[in-house]
């Protein structure tokens, strides 16, 4: 067998067939690894010949995120048998199933802070990523958007939320979160892969702290005023060593932030004109004083209005934060 190829996946399949050939000495003569190692070497055989992520019966490029989901796909979509289309579309089904336990529980509030959010894949898969949790008085809320669409990304989303999650449970200061879960990314994925998230955290004086790493601006809403509260950093992911800085923004009883993805703000109408940011602001100063769960529903329901029937391209989030008052 050749030597693969110098590339992120070609090292990848190396190191896939290392890890059977340790299984194979431990359990030798086993059907099911014997087949694995044979897909393995037929993968880097396409590696090393060029054609690898082409399907071998039309020619034309596999899905991209069936290919992340699993880099031993040989075959598009449309030249599955119906037993690999029937055993897709249940693993498909389990995914959904399994994004949907990762999702915050609806209207997660904490003392002195309202929330709510609305989460919707393109597919039954979402790259979005949505988080609402505690630590002691503390709420954190994280909305971001890991690159690619479908399993590969929903894949990646997870990892980001098991990261986020045990680091933040050590106390760590935020930047120093988002360093630390920027370089684990980085380290832990291929080059293409890369997410763009806000990181916050509100506090019982209504000091909020925000970390963003290359993702759209939080909308503060004082009133009828909005504002933008502006990246402070690269996405994660995009290099391993990367630094960060926080903002920090006190919150009033009855301020609020509202968190999107560009499934929001880049969507298209049939003319193709996109339905951005400045519609979206025009939306919540109408609704500012609607509780978090009524504003996310006008975004919704005019982002529907907006689209008129044109199908959705992209993964959405939105997610509201709101400082109660001190009673």
């Amino acid at each position: 067998m050749a030597e693969p190829m110098e590339s992120p996946i070609g090292e990848q399949l190396s190191d896939r067939r290392d890890k059977l050939e340790q299984a194979l000495s431990a359990i030798p003569n086993d059907t099911k690894l014997l087949q694995l190692l044979d897909d393995v070497d037929a993968a880097i055989e396409r590696v090393n010949g060029g054609t690898y992520g082409l399907c071998e019966v039309c020619h034309d490029p596999i899905e991209p995120d069936r290919l992340m989901a699993d880099p031993l796909a040989c075959f598009c979509l449309d030249h599955l048998t119906a037993d690999q289309r029937r055993a897709l579309e249940e693993d498909l089904e389990l995914a959904s199933k399994n994004q949907g336990a990762l999702l915050p529980k609806q209207s997660f509030d904490l003392a002195g802070w309202a929330t709510a959010y609305h989460y919707e894949g393109a597919g039954p898969v979402s790259g979005d990523y949505c988080d609402l949790f505690s630590l002691g008085d503390d709420l954190y809320f994280i909305v971001g958007d890991v690159s690619g669409k479908g399993v590969a990304a929903s894949m990646l989303m997870a990892h980001l939320q098991a990261t986020f999650r045990a680091l933040v449970s050590l106390g760590l200061p935020l930047d120093e979160v988002m360093e630390r879960a920027s370089r684990m990314f980085c380290e832990s994925t291929l080059p293409t892969h890369f997410a763009t998230l806000v990181c916050g955290k509100a506090g019982l004086t209504g000091e909020v702290e925000f970390c963003n790493a290359g993702h759209n601006p939080p909308l503060l809403v004082r009133g009828s005023k909005v504002e933008e509260i502006e990246a402070t950093g690269l996405p994660l992911g995009l290099f391993c060593e990367e630094s960060f800085t926080v903002s920090k923004v006190r919150l009033n009883p009855g301020d609020t932030v509202l968190l999107y993805t560009d499934g929001l703000s880049e969507s298209v109408d049939k003319s193709g004109t996109q339905y951005g940011v400045e519609r979206l602001n025009r939306v919540v100063k109408k609704g500012h004083g609607e509780a978090p769960e009524e504003l996310v529903s006008l975004c919704v329901k005019d982002l529907y209005a907006f689209r008129a029937g044109t199908p959705k391209a992209d993964d959405l989030t939105i997610m509201v934060i709101r400082r109660l008052g001190d009673d």
